[in-house]
C-alpha cells in the first residue's frame, strides 16, 4: 500500500468531490450548491436552504410548500422520547451534551437502520426526521434544566420563529426572528469542519444517520470547534467600555493569548459571514452593537500594529454572540443554536457520503518503542 504523509490537522488535504458546497477562504467566500450562502440568507427561508441542501436545487413554490408541512409535521417528539427529556436533562451537562443522548434515543425510537441497508428515501426520510426534532430536543432541554416545562412546538411558525417560540415561551417579533433566521442560514454549513467530517467519517461506516449526528455534535462540543459564540461576548463583557480597549487589547496580545471572536482557520481576508451579522445587528441600533463595532476596529488596528503581515478579522462567533443577544437568546444556548443550523449540513453531508460504500480508513505513522521486544513475565519491570 502507498502511503502519503499528511500535515497535522490534515490542513489543505482534499478527501473527497463533493457537491454540497465550498468555502475559498482566500476570496472571503463560501457557497451552498451553486448559491452564495450569504445572498441565501439575504433572499430565502431557511426551509428553502433546508430544501437545497437536501435535494440539490431550491424549491418552487408547491415543492417548498410541501417541503415545509412535511418537515413541520416531524418537530413533534415521540412519547418516549420526550418522557426521558427529564431524566437526561437531570444530569446537568447541558442542552449540547443532552442532546447526544435524546438522539440515539430517537434513532431507536424511530427504528432508524443503518444506511448501508437503506435506500435513499429511506436515509433522506431519516435525515429530515432528525434535524426536524433538534430544535425541539435542544429548547426542550434547555427549559427542563432550568425547571421550566417544555415549549411544544407550532405548526403555523416558520422553522426559526418557531425555535425562538419553543425557547421562549413566546412568539418572537418579525424582525429578530429573521434575524435569527439569517444567522442559522449562514451556519448551516462550512466546508469540511470538524464537526462535519466527523459526520461523514461515521456515515462511510454505513452507520445510521442518528449514530452519525451523535458524533457530529460531540466534535462540536469541543471548545476549539464550537464554543466560541459566547466567549466571544465576554470578550465584549471583559473590556467593559471603549476607554478599556486599547489596553485590554495589548496586554493580551503581548501576552499571546488568543483574542476570542477573531482569525479563522481557513480565511485570510474578512469572514463573509462576520460582515453579514454585523450589518444585521446594526438593524437594532443597539449601544451594545455600537460597542462591538468599536472593538473591532480596534483589535484590528492593534493586531496590525504589534502582529504585521498577520491578517486577522472577526469571524462568525463574534458578531453571532452580538445578535443573538439581542434577540433574547441565553448564552448557554448560543452554540446549541449553532448546532440546530448546522444538523442541516451534517445530514446533507450524510446522505452524499452514504451514496459512496468505501469506508474512510487513514493510516497512522507509530513512532513509538521499537517492535518486537520482549514480553517480561508478570511482575517483572
Amino acid at each position: 500500500m502507498v502511503t502519503i504523509t499528511a500535515p497535522r490537522g490534515l490542513a489543505g488535504v482534499v478527501v473527497t468531490d463533493t457537491g454540497i458546497g465550498d468555502v475559498r477562504g482566500r476570496e472571503g467566500f463560501y457557497h451552498y450548491r451553486q448559491y452564495s450562502a450569504v445572498d441565501l440568507a439575504q433572499a430565502r427561508t431557511f426551509e428553502d436552504v433546508w430544501y437545497l441542501m437536501v435535494h440539490g436545487e431550491l424549491p418552487g413554490t408547491a415543492e417548498g410548500a410541501d417541503f415545509t408541512a412535511r418537515t413541520t409535521a416531524m418537530r413533534r417528539l415521540p412519547a418516549e422520547v420526550r418522557d426521558a427529556l427529564p431524566l437526561i436533562a437531570r444530569a446537568g451537562s447541558g442542552p449540547l451534551a443532552g442532546l447526544r443522548t435524546a438522539l440515539s434515543l430517537l434513532g431507536a425510537s424511530a427504528g432508524f437502520r443503518p444506511v448501508y441497508d437503506i435506500d435513499g428515501d429511506r436515509r433522506t426520510a431519516d435525515a429530515l426526521t432528525v434535524c426536524a426534532a433538534v430544535p425541539t430536543l435542544l429548547t426542550a432541554l434547555h427549559r427542563i434544566g432550568r425547571g421550566l416545562d417544555p415549549v411544544e412546538p407550532r405548526d403555523d411558525l416558520p422553522y426559526a420563529a418557531n425555535y425562538l417560540y419553543m425557547l421562549t415561551g413566546s412568539e418572537p417579533d418579525p424582525v429578530r426572528a429573521r434575524a435569527v433566521e439569517q444567522y442559522l442560514i449562514s451556519t448551516v454549513d462550512h466546508g469540511f469542519n470538524a464537526s462535519t467530517f466527523t459526520a461523514r467519517v461515521i456515515a462511510s461506516t454505513g452507520a445510521d444517520v442518528a449514530a452519525c449526528l451523535v458524533g457530529a455534535v460531540g466534535a462540536l462540543s469541543g471548545p476549539l470547534h464550537g464554543g466560541a459564540p459566547s466567549r466571544a461576548l465576554d470578550t465584549l463583557d471583559a473590556i467593559g467600555s471603549p476607554d478599556r480597549i486599547d489596553a485590554w487589547v495589548r496586554e493580551k496580545v503581548l501576552a499571546g493569548e488568543r483574542i476570542m471572536g477573531f482569525g479563522h482557520a481557513v480565511y485570510r481576508t474578512e469572514d463573509p459571514r462576520s460582515r453579514m451579522l454585523r450589518g444585521i445587528a446594526q438593524q437594532f441600533g443597539d449601544p451594545l452593537v455600537d460597542f462591538a463595532v468599536q472593538v473591532e476596529e480596534r483589535v484590528e488596528a492593534i493586531l496590525a500594529e504589534l502582529k504585521p503581515g498577520r491578517e486577522l478579522h472577526t469571524n462568525v462567533e463574534f458578531y453571532a454572540g452580538v445578535v443573538m443577544e439581542l434577540c433574547g437568546l441565553p448564552r448557554e444556548m448560543f452554540t446549541p443554536t449553532f448546532c440546530a443550523a448546522r444538523a442541516v449540513g451534517w445530514s446533507a453531508n450524510i446522505l452524499e457520503q452514504a451514496a459512496d460504500s468505501k469506508i474512510i480508513r487513514p493510516a497512522a505513522r507509530y513512532v513509538g518503542p521499537p517492535p518486537p521486544q520482549p514480553v517480561p513475565t508478570a511482575g517483572q519491570n
